[in-house]
């Protein structure tokens, strides 16, 4: 069966309330059993992974904070103390969490346990100076992403989120928000986790240059264009997006880099959008452009930026409502005397 907008309106019209009178939920309800083409969408068992990767354009001056705090942010995350952690708990998330090129590798925990057999390289290059990655290193970042889909799916989740940890990594967000979405730099670029007046325009001129410079690659050879101003972890999540596509999941988008991989994924696997919900509009002002440009309407503004996966599990409540209208509410054919 196809399902399209009609189907779900139908579906939705025959239930046992007052047609449209669950307002935006109804069109939160049509956006997953669209995004599913199934009438009853699923959204468990699911998956959040995040994906950690170091950026040499830090050293740079793109950032308020060392590079040191992606590591320490993954001893958190193994610990289950940070944040995406917390709120995987509250929302019956299984978390992963992947090394994909972290400059220094984190201590185990004893109850968490960090994938370091896909780790790339220890960092990418500074991305101010010359390409972040060679394509072969992007192929690789892509196929650890892929790696990651093909195992939710073999485990048998059916929801697929993605978070980041990665100093610096609103910069390649930025770049490859104005390569691959026409965004300027002015839009594209933001403040990240606290860059002050001077950063900012330092952020800005890179963008801008390393931006450019990519172009001039983008329609010969995508690939390389993209590697130019990616990240590792983002590399690895637009592969994952592009497999749990390919294989029916559905994707819950989380921020501004979480986008960005999206941006490629689309661009490198055309239609994976069509598998997309966005869950929230982060406070960096390229987001929106980005969420434009793959056709997206956010679930929440709550003007979020932490990343990790954090905003996508935020929504996460919102998605299982809907499921629930559309799997659990009687039709009123079937209870009117």
């Amino acid at each position: 069966m196809n399902v399209t907008h009609e189907t779900v309106i139908e579906h939705l019209n025959a239930l046992a309330k007052p047609q449209g009178s669950m307002g935006r939920l109804e069109e939160l309800a049509i956006i997953l059993a669209i995004a599913q083409q199934n009438l009853h969408p699923q959204t468990k068992p699911r998956r959040i992974t995040l994906f950690a990767g170091d950026h040499g354009v830090v050293e740079s001056g793109v950032s308020a904070w060392p590079s040191a705090i992606t590591t320490v942010m993954m001893e958190t995350i193994i610990a289950q103390k940070a944040t995406s952690t917390a709120l995987a708990a509250a929302q019956s998330a299984d978390l992963r969490l992947i090394d994909v090129g972290s400059i220094t590798l984190p201590k185990l925990g004893q109850s968490t346990e960090v994938f370091r057999d896909a780790r790339v390289a220890a960092g990418t290059a500074d991305l101010a100076l010359g390409p972040a990655m060679t394509v072969e290193q992007f192929q690789d970042a892509w196929a650890v992403g892929e790696a990651e889909a093909i195992r939710a799916h073999e485990e048998g989740f059916v929801l697929l989120l993605a978070g980041e940890m990665g100093i610096g990594n609103t910069t390649p967000a930025a770049c490859l928000t104005m390569l691959l979405a026409g965004a300027d730099a002015n839009s594209s670029t933001g403040r990240g986790a606290g860059a002050d007046d001077v950063i900012l325009q330092s952020k800005r001129n890179i963008v801008t240059q390393a931006s450019q410079r990519a172009a001039l690659l983008l329609d010969k050879d995508p690939v390389a264009a993209v590697a130019a101003v990616a990240g590792f972890e983002i590399a690895a999540m637009a592969g994952y997006y592009a497999q749990g596509a390919k294989q029916g999941a559905t994707l819950l988008l989380d921020g501004y880099v979480t986008t960005a991989a999206a941006l490629i994924a689309e661009r490198l696997a055309p239609g994976t959008a069509q598998r997309m919900i966005a869950a929230h509009l982060s406070a960096e002002p390229g987001h929106r452009v980005a969420l434009d440009h793959l056709g997206l309407e956010p679930l929440l503004e709550w003007d979020m930026r932490l990343g990790e996966g954090t905003g996508a599990l935020t929504a996460l409540p919102m998605l299982d409502s809907a499921a629930a209208l559309l799997n659990d509410v009687a039709k009123l054919a079937d209870i009117l005397p």
